[in-house]
């Protein structure tokens, strides 16, 4: 699962003007996949807590702040109990350190142990920079939602130093491979690669959040994170498709958590917030590509972004039994 996280709007994306912003989706991913043309977030519009909304299947309220977990089971935790499946074939790459907490819940009868290891690139980052830092502040800043930056705290506690030699990580490489030393989501998706090359996990969750850099109000730094998601979710496809251990037998959702305020909305800021509940943030897209999914088509009908978690179980044979969603028959 990829989120295109931050937020994006059709304006950007979809409408005459926005495609130019998304030849990859366009021209590679679309025509591969099922595609659903109005899937409806109706839960709070803020990037952890719609996240978490997305990875239970439930609309989640608490704070978007706050540093808790989900309330309700998450996919991970599904997944991982009902398959009877390893603590190393379930991940999350994570965007900042207010996501720490979203691989495993609260909820009685899951919750610690139960989920998935979530990684936060820009931590591993850090650990192996041991405070040789001066060049990569713009990539640790941990969010652009907030003002002060989240402690870490909670979650899966994973050795920075021993899964950076797990994975075989080194800035370095980093460096050589990644084509913006600016952008947090190149890193993302440099690790994501790393753990699918080392340890192949069956469910990977990556977390894209360039876009959201519109809460700055920098209209050209907004745009400029909707074209790198667009080349990253191809890469990512990329990766899958020549990796012998997906290559095939893979499926690959990518969505947004929300969009962004309509321009024309009086309680909003148009690309720079998503405040105001309207259709224009709250209303986004699927894709869906892999075996046996359908190729080359648009689903209009309007369904819901907690519908993800009830569907992924009807295709991967678990049960989400505390989900509010519904299964998406086209790709069950």
């Amino acid at each position: 699962m990829v989120t295109f996280g931050g937020g994006s709007r059709d304006d950007e994306t979809f409408s005459e003007d926005g495609q130019q912003n998304i030849p990859h989706l366009l021209s590679e991913l679309i025509p591969q996949s099922t595609f659903f043309a109005r899937v409806v977030n109706r839960g709070i519009l803020g990037h952890y807590v719609a996240t978490a909304s997305l990875a239970t299947g439930v609309y989640e309220t608490f704070n978007n702040f706050a540093a808790v977990p989900p309330d309700f089971p998450t996919v991970f935790e599904y997944f991982r109990q009902d398959l009877n499946r390893p603590v190393t074939d379930a991940w999350v790459v994570a965007p900042s350190n207010g996501f720490n907490r979203i691989g495993e819940s609260g909820h009685r009868g899951y919750g610690e142990g139960k989920g998935a290891g979530v990684i936060l690139p820009k931590r591993l980052l850090n650990a192996a920079l041991n405070g040789n830092n001066a060049n990569y502040d713009h990539l640790l800043r941990d969010n652009y939602e907030s003002p002060l930056a989240l402690p870490a705290e909670g979650g899966n506690d994973i050795n920075l130093h021993e899964l950076a030699e797990t994975l075989k990580l080194s800035v370095d490489d980093f460096k050589t491979h990644a084509l913006s030393l600016a952008s947090p989501d190149e890193l993302s998706v440099f690790i994501a690669k790393q753990l699918m090359r080392t340890l192949a996990p069956s469910l990977l969750w990556i977390t894209l959040h360039d876009i959201d850099v519109a809460h700055s109000g920098a209209y050209s730094l907004y745009v400029e994170g909707i074209q790198r998601s667009d080349r990253l979710c191809a890469e990512i496809w990329r990766a899958i498709q020549s990796n012998p251990e997906y290559a095939g037998k893979t499926t690959l959702f990518i969505l947004p958590d929300f969009g962004r305020d309509s321009d024309l909305s009086p309680g909003g800021n148009g690309f720079q917030h998503h405040r105001t509940g309207d259709a224009v943030s709250r209303t986004t897209w699927m894709m869906v590509l892999g075996p046996g999914v359908r190729e080359n088509v648009i689903v209009d009908r309007a369904v819901g972004s907690i519908d993800l978690v009830p569907t992924l179980g009807a295709r991967l044979g678990f049960n989400a039994r505390f989900s509010k969603g519904s299964v998406l028959s086209e790709v069950a």
